[in-house]
């Protein structure tokens, strides 16, 4: 297997929205996407599948040493060898990528945040640097795109984070802000029991308008000049908004079940908007 199979296998496994949007790529693009996103799924699953916390440290030690040894010329890696073409091409800083790590390693160290400005800043390592980085692939002309791919990192993982409540609690963390729980009135405990119940649903409804201002946000700041070449990013951005929309119609019964949307319908929403450019996209979510 190639390092450019191994990295296919690792996207088309995880069945996660970002593929579609590396159908409608060129090739070069194609490749340099999919093999950034298997080094996302590579260090996020140190977290997530191994159990022991000094083991999972230890692996993200060793996947630095793995970004380092790529910008030496010495990849060794099958993921760090099908990005190696790629840093140069498409300008993917080393420090972003390391920020990626960093994002990791704060799911080690904190399972609780205070506050959305704590939250915001993990959510940044979490999917913001992704988008940057996402941003320079698909062919990042204009400044104040990288505004755009900021934002919609955030909303993205937002949206993860409202999708998950249930998942997440399961394993004993709970991403949204203690600030805003209180706000509402709703206690930690009740979320790690599921306990669902108005106040839980006014709290979501709460994290839903903040994930679609942040919609909204990102796409008034992206620029025309860029839009076609970011259509992958609005690719995901209808996919992830309708997600959004079809957890907030279901009343936020994230705590017993996983809301997600079906393989026909995340293909039919990602062919429809490269269709159309983009443009009816953006102008929906950015009213």
């Amino acid at each position: 297997m190639s390092p450019d199979e191994y990295c296919q296998n690792k996207a088309a496994q995880s069945g996660s929205s970002f593929y579609y949007a590396f159908l409608f790529l060129p090739p070069e693009r194609r490749r340099a996407i999919t093999a950034l996103y298997a080094f996302c799924r590579e260090v996020d699953d140190v977290v997530d599948e191994v159990h022991e916390e000094s083991v999972a440290r230890m692996k993200l030690v060793w996947w630095r040493t793995q970004v380092a040894d790529l910008y030496e010329g010495r990849a060794h890696h099958p993921v760090m060898q099908a990005l190696a073409p790629h840093i140069k091409a498409f300008d993917l800083p080393q420090e972003e990528l390391l920020a990626v790590i960093d994002g990791m390693e704060m799911d080690l160290d904190q399972v609780r945040y205070q506050s959305w400005s704590e939250l915001e800043r993990y959510c940044w390592h979490a999917a913001s640097v992704v988008g940057l980085l996402s941003a320079r692939i698909f062919g990042q002309t204009q400044e104040q795109t990288s505004d755009y791919a900021q934002k919609l990192g955030l909303a993205f993982q937002l949206t993860n984070i409202i999708r998950d409540v249930g998942d997440d609690a399961r394993r004993g963390r709970i991403y949204l802000p203690q600030e805003d729980l209180d706000k509402f009135g709703v206690s930690p405990h009740e979320i790690l029991d599921q306990q669902h119940s108005e106040r839980f649903e006014a709290l979501m409804a709460f994290q839903t308008e903040r994930a679609q201002d942040l919609y909204r946000q990102a796409m008034r700041a992206l620029p025309a000049a860029d839009r076609r070449a970011q259509r992958p990013g609005l690719l995901m951005a209808a996919i992830y908004h309708a997600l959004l929309v079809e957890i907030a119609n279901d009343r936020w019964h994230v705590l017993e079940q996983r809301i997600s949307l079906t393989p026909i319908r995340k293909f039919w929403l990602a062919w429809k908007t490269w269709v159309s450019g983009g443009r009816s996209l953006q102008r929906k979510l950015g009213r």
